[in-house]
């Protein structure tokens, strides 16, 4: 009868850890998840059901692991919230492979993505023709985000949380003097101080960081 209490104590236990962690570390659909967050939510489900498993094994041994996995992924939240850098380093960054109906074929060869996944991802999203396509990223998560021509146009970020996207701003047959001629005519003197810009309807729109966080 013990015994049984203590599946039933450890199994209560491990399950509202679990749902803690999995709350703390975020919302984000499956099909948004980056590799990173996959893996830790793997080794998060195998270090849950070995502990589990194996009630004869210390319970805080057990739950250690995922203890330590949540410490480690949301200190690693924090820093790639912070830096740019650092989160294009860990989650990757979108890839251009469909620029104004041309497929990019060096870009899919780079990120091992071929025709058969981009018809299949064009079927789904109900588009049939190439030529149609004024952009088509494949993003983080492996999903294929496409932009018309005949639609809405995709307006490209040239800065984000303090850090010059040059590729894009090339995408968009700009310089870096033009944009830093645009910034001085808004009263802004370094990159550092914008939390978001891009350039729409022949404007450049720009949103400072919180003075907290402009420094």
């Amino acid at each position: 009868m013990h015994e049984y209490l203590m599946i039933i104590v450890r199994t209560l236990f491990v399950y509202f850890l679990v749902l803690f962690v999995f709350r703390v570390m975020g919302k984000r659909e499956l099909g948004e998840l980056s590799i990173l967050d996959v893996a830790v939510y793997v080794l998060i489900a195998e270090v849950a059901a070995l502990a589990l498993e194996d009630v004869d094994k210390p319970f805080f041994k057990s739950i250690l692991p995922i203890l330590l996995l949540f410490s480690i992924q949301y200190i690693n939240a924090i820093f790639i919230l912070k830096n740019k850098r650092l989160r294009d380093v860990i989650d990757g960054d979108p890839t251009i492979v469909v620029r104004d109906g041309v497929i990019l074929e060096n870009a899919m060869v780079k990120q091992r993505y071929n025709l058969d996944d981009l018809f299949q991802q064009m079927r789904e999203q109900g588009v049939s023709s190439v030529q149609t396509i004024s952009f088509a990223f494949l993003e983080q998560s492996g999903k294929l985000s496409i932009y018309l021509k005949d639609g809405p146009a995709f307006v490209l970020p040239i800065i984000v949380d303090g850090y010059l996207d040059l590729k894009h701003l090339r995408l968009i047959g700009k310089t870096e003097e033009w944009l830093e001629d645009e910034l001085r005519a808004q009263g802004i003197y370094s990159v550092k101080r914008v939390f978001y810009a891009c350039y729409e309807d022949g404007k450049l729109y720009v949103q400072l960081k919180s003075r907290k966080n402009s420094s």
